[in-house]
């Protein structure tokens, strides 16, 4: 259960950076319209992703905002020539652990 969700979230983090950031482009960065249509068919998609998670909604969306963070900061490095720095890298294990604790602890 903890591979395929971690594989989901990353799957819905794709989704959901590759189409916001489209939608940058397209806003930002004057791309051709169609980029931006792009970006949204890829966001909604990812509402589609996000609901392949075992969990209920709260628990999925709650944790997902820490590997949004965590998937933010590698696509700025990937895309973006973006050097994080000690501040980031805590912030971003911090909500790793947030994650893993809302997450992963076995319930009652």
């Amino acid at each position: 259960m903890v591979t395929k969700s971690l594989l989901v979230f990353f799957f819905a983090g794709v989704c959901e950076i590759g189409g916001g950031y489209l939608i940058w482009l397209w806003l930002r960065e004057d791309r051709h319209w169609s980029v931006g249509l792009l970006g949204g068919c890829i966001l909604a998609f990812y509402g589609v992703v996000a609901t392949w998670q075992p969990s209920n909604f709260a628990r999925v969306y709650a944790a997902y905002g820490g590997v949004f963070i965590l998937m933010s900061m590698l696509w700025a490095i990937k895309f973006d020539s973006y050097t994080p720095d000690k501040y980031d890298i805590i912030g971003v294990l911090v909500a790793l652990v947030g994650v893993s604790i809302i997450y992963f602890t076995p319930r009652a």
